[in-house]
């Protein structure tokens, strides 16, 4: 007695309509069949519980296997930065207890992250992305929204479209930054950010700004960076070197914050009784600086577990929302103190 007979790519072609060679152009986003031929194929495929290698299992059991997320940033940076790292770990501590995977793809550009999610989402390779690093009007909201991906965004719901939002409030603790360094008697502040166009660091921007100014603070000078060491240091140097230097320095991330360290002590400030510096994203590297670093902390691990399982919520048809996980509080450290006298 013999088995059910196993389906096979020609079944497909057939229940479709198609050449076998149109299926094969399908599953592998090749151009030559049309949006709607394709949607026939995958929907034939999908009936007989068919689909090549990867995305097999996913087709004949219905169940979420892979999760899709693209960077735009420089692998040697993700490589460096602790934010990422202790994010991705909390994604992929939800994932383990489901049997599920990630797959982390690094971009050059927006174009590219468009493409990447697009071609996996048609392919059915994933089951649901995480969208990171929103911008006003963000190019990636209309065009996944168009395809139907099921995605779950990182950042303020202001930036994210129809998309779930899971965020942190930076703006209230942006504020209460600037107000712990203000209760130290440091009128004169500065802001060493990351990229001007993600929409985080314009919240902190204008948070700073606006905190300064009811606080009858002088004007703090704000530098927009790119988030690694190098331009930390850079950023650093010039605010050191003005005519008018300031006592206190908030740092974007714990990178920059480290180097804006090394920077001070090579021009002979010595931290924190010169100056005072405080870290966004704390992390272990924070706290074995010497002095450690002073820092606006939060859970990231966690921040990562609650993106991972809202999407999952969302994949499973439960209804979406905007989850604000805790906003990063500060830890005060050795690199904070008084200000100086003038």
């Amino acid at each position: 007695m013999t088995g059910p007979a196993r389906i096979t790519i020609r079944d497909v072609a057939a229940r479709a309509g198609v050449s076998k060679g149109a299926v094969s152009l399908a599953f592998n986003n090749k151009r030559g069949v049309s949006d709607i031929t394709r949607e026939r194929i995958f929907a034939a495929a999908r009936e007989l519980s068919w689909a090549p290698n990867q995305t097999a299992r996913s087709l004949s059991s219905q169940r979420v296997d892979i999760i899709g997320l693209a960077l735009c940033r420089p692998a040697r940076l993700l490589g460096l930065e602790p934010f990422y790292m202790d994010f991705i770990s909390g994604i992929e501590s939800v994932l383990a207890e489901r049997s599920c995977s990630l797959l982390l793809r690094l971009v050059r550009d927006v174009d590219e992250e468009i493409d990447v999610y697009k071609t996996w989402w048609r392919s059915q390779t994933i089951a649901g992305a995480v969208l990171v690093d929103f911008r006003e009007n963000d190019a990636r909201v209309p065009a996944l929204q168009a395809v139907g991906l099921p995605a779950v965004a990182v950042g303020h719901p202001s930036l994210t479209g129809s998309f779930p939002a899971v965020w942190t409030d930076d703006a209230t603790a942006t504020a209460e930054a600037v107000r712990y360094l203000a209760a130290l008697g440091h009128r004169r502040l500065a802001r060493v950010g990351g990229p001007a166009e993600f929409g985080h660091s314009a919240i902190r921007t204008a948070a700073f700004a606006a905190t300064v100014a009811e606080l009858g603070l002088e004007e703090g000078h704000q530098i927009a960076t790119g988030f690694d060491g190098k331009e930390g240091a850079r950023a650093t140097r010039a605010l050191l070197l003005a005519g008018e230097r300031p006592t206190a320095i908030i740092y974007d991330n714990d990178i920059m914050a480290v180097a804006g360290a090394g920077v001070a002590a090579e021009m002979g400030f010595v931290v924190p009784d010169d100056l005072s510096l405080l870290a966004w994203d704390d992390s272990h590297l924070c706290r074995i600086t010497h002095p450690a670093l002073s820092a606006m902390s939060h859970d990231v691990h966690h921040f990562g577990a609650e993106v991972a399982r809202s999407l999952f919520a969302l994949i499973e048809g439960a209804p979406a929302g905007a989850l604000q996980v805790p906003t990063p509080s500060l830890t005060p450290r050795g690199s904070t103190a008084p200000a100086p006298q003038q």
